[in-house]
């Protein structure tokens, strides 16, 4: 049975490190970078309500189904956003990697490849998780599109599922990765990043 803590996770000069609440203040600066919460189908916080996202986050983590992290760029230093494991299922190994937002200026950079590679690893290689899943909104088909290209398998459309912010309801695609899959995933995700480090 899996078993989840906070730890630190770092390479290429991207940092994930255990979100606390002094990380507040530098994701509502971050979300600013392009108004993310103005898109109706992204279930992200304002800088206002930051406090209230991060508070959730966890709490989620004090129960046992989530595991939080910010994201830091080295280079700068800056958080430029946060994502998290959720959903977790200890007694079969899953665990479901959401909640995820960067800055929309490190948004279509090496930033999102760099950190699923880093939380796929952590899932498959020292937690021993046998399916990794991950969901998102019906609309977000950017979102839809950067999760195929991780090379999750698409599994359905769950219709009618959740809530969004506004109270409408939502389908959620969900896609998943099973651990016999990963050596072939990791392959394509180093690749992907070597590419990008050279200009191709």
């Amino acid at each position: 049975m899996i078993d989840t803590a906070p730890v630190v996770l770092e390479r290429d000069g991207i940092r994930l490190e255990p979100l606390t609440e002094s990380h507040t203040d530098a994701l509502a600066a971050a979300i600013a970078d392009g108004r993310l919460w103005e898109l109706w189908y992204v279930a992200t916080a304002t800088p206002e309500s930051m406090h209230v996202y991060v508070g959730d986050a966890l709490k989620g983590q004090r129960d046992g189904h989530m595991l939080p992290w910010a994201v830091r760029d080295l280079a700068t230093g800056e958080i430029i956003g946060t994502t998290r494991y959720h959903d977790i299922v200890a007694p079969i190994d899953r665990v479901e990697i959401g909640y995820t937002w960067y800055a929309q200026s490190r948004q279509r950079t090496r930033v999102n490849t760099t950190c699923k590679l880093m939380l796929l690893a952590h899932a498959f290689d020292t937690l021993g998780c046998k399916v990794l899943g991950l969901r998102t909104d019906g609309f977000n088909f950017r979102s839809q599109r950067a999760i195929e290209a991780l090379g999750a398998k698409r599994e359905g459309v769950l219709r009618h599922f959740a809530a969004r912010r506004d109270g409408t309801p939502r389908d959620i695609v969900m896609f998943s990765i099973l651990a016999h899959e990963w050596p072939d995933v990791r392959r394509h995700l180093e690749l992907r990043l070597k590419r990008h480090a050279v200009g191709v």
